[in-house]
């Protein structure tokens, strides 16, 4: 059953890193995986935080940095180091069939950081944010699942190690928000405690 569901996960990976293959891909989505790419929307979702919130801002981005702890602790150092799955770029046997579009890196495969720290933040904000952005759901997923592809289609992650880092990332970023929201309940009700908080 296992050697099945590795022979499946080597399949889709293959239709994803070879079959989709085009000049086009393989231009943009090494950047978009790149974490420095979306150093301008951190830096400006920090600022529009604490501007919009005022002190209150500051526990978001706190959460936020929190959030992002707790997700790669769990899946940089205590999944990765006990699975020990090898990365299909650096795979002895299999790496001849990958087409390598980035540095592969030492790391382990299972599961993907990428995908386990983008959905467990988009998660986050999207629990705080999506009764009041109608729009945060869908862009929040959008973006976390886009970079999390290109994992596949550069050549340094299997399938099974998004979904498996995507789903963790879900439930840390689903219950980030909620304790957030449970400890700090009046935070989103309304703008103006951006006022509140500048007037004390």
């Amino acid at each position: 059953m296992l050697n099945q569901l590795i022979h499946f996960d080597q399949e889709v990976f293959l239709a994803i890193n070879q079959g989709l293959s085009n000049p086009f891909f393989d231009w943009l989505l090494p950047i978009l995986r790149n974490p420095y790419t979306w150093a301008p929307l951190y830096l400006f979702l920090i600022i529009f935080f604490i501007k919009h919130y005022g002190k209150m801002g500051i526990l978001i981005v706190a959460f936020t940095l929190a959030n992002f702890g707790i997700s790669d602790a769990l899946s940089s150092h205590l999944i990765k180091k006990n699975v020990k799955r090898i990365r299909p770029c650096n795979d002895l046997v299999f790496k001849n069939e990958v087409n390598i579009r980035v540095r592969c890196g030492s790391g382990f495969s299972f599961t993907s950081s990428h995908a386990t720290n983008h959905f467990a933040m988009a998660f986050f904000w999207i629990a705080l944010f999506r009764r009041r952005w109608k729009h945060a759901l869908w862009l929040g997923i959008t973006w976390a699942s886009v970079i999390s592809f290109s994992q596949i289609y550069v050549g340094v992650h299997y399938p099974i190690d998004i979904l498996c880092g995507a789903i963790l990332g879900i439930l840390i970023g689903t219950g980030v928000g909620y304790l957030f929201k449970r400890f700090f309940p009046d935070v989103l009700q309304n703008d103006n405690l951006t006022e509140t908080s500048a007037t004390t």
